[in-house]
């Protein structure tokens, strides 16, 4: 069964949500990192931020951020609202991957790119979890996608996949890396994803109410003195 992760207003329990987006976020950024410093292959929008890297003085997060920035402008013709869980998505995993790249030494031997390419990827998983648990909103991409598909009446899979090509063959075409860790991340990134989500799925009050009124109504089936 599909399941749809809906936003939940920022002011219903912040201070249990708002940690869990900003650490989500957080760990994502540096999942991100770990892949790039794999030297490996790395996600669709890493090729991406790599590929314009090369050709800018900018860094790997700035980029990110502009990225991101970019793509909140298209959700303009797609009649899309940012949230505050939008807006800390670019800043938030900008800085976070940057720290990241900078903690991480380069040039590691192969064994050592493994661990991190192996890391990067279960990492990403889980922080897509923890972030989009706490149902703050989706992030530029997210939102990109779930505007386009409903403007032109694809499916999810048909339109998020249109997209992840064509900016892997951007980036790639820029000189961003492209290899097996890429593979690994198509293949992996949605199983881990789900995985976790019900782990870390914030539940609303007003689902948490229907849900005891669920538990409370009468059963339809009859007693055994009306049978």
């Amino acid at each position: 069964m599909k399941q749809e992760v809906t936003y939940i207003p920022l002011g219903e329990r912040p201070l249990r949500r708002l940690p869990q987006l900003f650490i989500g976020l957080g760990l994502y950024g540096f999942s991100i990192s770990l892949m790039v410093r794999s030297s490996l292959g790395i996600s669709p929008w890493s090729v991406l931020n790599e590929g314009l890297e090369h050709h800018t003085v900018l860094s790997f997060g700035t980029i990110s951020a502009l990225v991101g920035a970019l793509v909140l402008l298209l959700w303009i013709p797609l009649k899309q609202r940012p949230t505050f869980g939008t807006v800390a998505n670019v800043v938030i995993v900008a800085c976070s991957s940057d720290l990241g790249l900078w903690l991480v030494p380069e040039h590691l031997g192969l064994p050592a790119r493994m661990g991190l390419l192996a890391a990067g990827v279960l990492l990403n998983g889980l922080s897509i979890a923890v972030y989009v648990g706490a149902r703050l909103g989706p992030g530029p991409r997210d939102g990109l996608m779930t505007g386009a598909s409903a403007a032109t009446g694809r499916s999810i899979r048909l339109v998020r996949t249109s997209i992840e090509v064509t900016v892997l063959a951007v980036g790639w075409l820029l000189g961003g890396s492209v290899g097996a860790g890429t593979v690994l991340y198509a293949l992996t990134i949605g199983p881990t994803a789900q995985f976790f989500m019900p782990r870390f799925a914030y539940t609303g009050a007003a689902e948490r109410a229907a849900e005891r009124v669920g538990d409370t109504a009468p059963s339809e089936e009859p007693s055994p003195a009306e049978r």
